[in-house]
């Protein structure tokens, strides 16, 4: 990502980063875990950068805020944006399963290769791979950790959690 902006916004779950160039945001990086993300050494930090992307995060982690309407850039195939693209037709608070994204992409057979494009979303939040869950109804592995989906969730369901750490309540 040569040219790449980014800045680090404060919230509930932690530090995120927002990166990407001009207004159109690429990337969004977890604290830790799996979805850590590192500002590259070309990377330049821009507190002024991504301001509706900071607000609308802000505006939905106050509760104010279920859809985002903002510039994305994200970089996949062809394959993990229709998944990707699937997972915005999602409403806010509902979770489907990895098989039912893939019924809903109209390839059946394809849960694993969701299952996939889903952990490689570089967008999450804005693009809610929070809601999809294990065929059983468990959560299943999220960049940003359980606790982290967990809160997401209650917090689109108008549940309560204070911090992720807590222990929802869904």
């Amino acid at each position: 990502m040569t040219g790449t902006r980014y800045t680090i916004l404060p919230s509930p779950i932690g530090p995120l980063v927002l990166a990407g160039t001009d207004e159109r945001l690429a990337c969004i990086g977890f604290p830790s875990g799996k979805g850590a993300v590192t500002p590259g050494a070309d990377w330049l930090r821009d507190d002024a950068a991504f301001v509706e992307a900071r607000d609308q995060l802000g505006a939905y982690f106050e509760g104010r805020l279920t859809r985002f309407d903002l510039a994305l850039a994200p970089r996949g195939t062809p394959f993990q944006r229709e998944v990707w693209r699937a997972l915005t037709d999602i409403p806010p608070g509902t979770t489907i399963s990895y098989g039912e994204l893939a019924r809903r992409i109209g390839r059946p057979s394809a849960s694993r290769a969701v299952g996939a494009a889903n952990g490689a979303n570089p967008l999450p939040i804005v693009v809610p791979c929070h809601r999809v869950i294990g065929a059983g109804g468990a959560l299943t592995g999220f960049a940003g950790g359980l606790d982290t989906k967990r809160f997401l969730l209650a917090l689109e369901r108008g549940g309560s959690c204070a911090e992720p750490a807590q222990g929802c309540l869904l």
